[in-house]
């Protein structure tokens, strides 16, 4: 497996990579910048390449957590998506080096970032690869300028690469009628980022709520500001866990906090799951601004299905769909205040309903219906290997 991530917080690289272990694969994942100190699940090995410093002198530290002057904003701004490229295409250089030695039958390449590689050492090696797309890439957040030329380029490569593959996996329907039509892919399968099914949940969650959980990553572009603007106006406290080291928590946590937001670090995904049950319903929140958006549907509805908790959740296509489905929430218009507000006000005088209904939808959202996908894709894949 290829992936330009540290690996160690990559739920969905790690829980394909699990299952397949227990098939009797042998796994070696090649990471980006890996710790040291990382202990991977068993059945794994783990390798790392350097990503290096991008545009960055060697040695500088990252403008990610630094307050800038707007001329440094600006400079940092037109040169983001130039330092990114150099990043992921050091990491490509570097992963290639390490890879081409080794001897392995299939090559499963996860993202946009792994999918050149991916194709370029199954060519060499002469070994099928797959490719396993996280998200719609050119639809991706950005907080940097538009790249038009760089865009059209990398839409032609995802389509001639992908091609190649012996299979493409993406994360939700909606992205794969994109890889269908836009890309002109064919063997397109879904395999969603969902959880294993757990049924120790019925008597763990807190109900009235007592909360509202957000877990994922603290910065722009995820209706946190909206939060913030209900979180003197509602009955329950609201907390905040994740990674805060960028400039929007920088400008915005210390706010938060006064507001009576508890801004708390990353914590293990047991940690997180227990703290959902605690409070009683999860935000699941992200912006309308971006395609990708748009057509997500985050690890976080999955762990909050998986530990049995009823969401409050942004009204965008795939996740609301999902939601209305299985009535496993209460949706909001994003960026509207009073209607995240209303949401959560309904969500509490129906929270027993809506914990009934999590659990009955556990089958179709669990980890356990995604696996047989993705077997059934290596079961194809090992046929025309041998």
């Amino acid at each position: 497996m290829l992936v330009a991530t540290s690996v160690a917080g990559d739920t969905r690289v790690l829980r394909e990579a699990q299952s397949l272990v227990k098939d009797g694969f042998d796994i070696t994942i090649l990471g980006r910048n890996v710790p040291a100190d990382y202990q991977a699940p068993k059945g794994i090995s783990i390798l790392t390449a350097s990503s290096g410093s991008g545009l960055r002198p060697s040695g500088m530290d990252s403008l990610t957590t630094k307050k800038l002057p707007p001329y440094l904003r600006l400079a940092r701004w037109f040169l983001l998506p130039l330092h990114r490229k150099r990043s992921f295409q050091t990491w490509a250089e570097s992963a290639h080096k390490i890879a081409s030695p080794l001897s392995f039958e299939v090559i499963h390449a996860h993202d946009f970032t792994a999918l050149e590689l991916g194709a370029r050492l199954a060519e060499e090696h002469n070994v099928p690869f797959i490719y396993d797309s996280h998200e719609w890439w050119l639809g991706r957040q950005r907080q940097y300028r538009p790249t038009p030329i760089i865009d059209r380029g990398e839409a032609r490569l995802e389509a001639r690469l992908g091609a190649r593959a012996v299979a493409v996996i993406t994360v939700g329907e909606s992205i794969a009628q994109l890889m269908r039509t836009r890309r002109g892919l064919k063997k397109v399968f879904v395999v969603r980022n969902s959880f294993p099914r757990s049924e120790e949940d019925s008597d763990k969650v807190a109900t009235p709520p007592r909360g509202i959980i957000y877990a994922g990553r603290i910065d722009a572009y995820r209706e946190l500001e909206v939060s913030m603007d209900v979180a003197e106006k509602i009955s329950v406290p609201i907390c905040w866990m994740g990674e805060h080291a960028n400039q929007w928590s920088a400008s915005h946590v210390p706010r938060a906090r006064k507001l009576g937001i508890e801004v708390l670090a990353s914590q293990p995904i047991e940690a997180v799951t227990t703290a959902m049950q605690n409070a009683g319903l999860v935000f699941v929140t992200h912006s309308d601004q971006f395609e990708s958006h748009r057509l997500a549907l985050p690890n976080k509805l999955f762990h909050a299905v998986h530990a049995g908790v009823p969401v409050i959740a942004t009204d965008v296509t795939e996740l609301a769909r999902v939601v209305r489905q299985y009535d496993i929430g209460e949706l909001y218009e994003p960026g509207n205040s009073k209607s995240m507000e209303d949401a959560i006000s309904r969500a509490i005088s129906r929270h027993s309903e809506l914990i009934r209904n999590v659990r009955a939808a556990k089958t179709e959202l669990s980890w356990d219906r995604d696996a047989q996908v993705l077997r059934g894709i290596y079961s194809d894949v090992m046929l025309k290997v041998r």
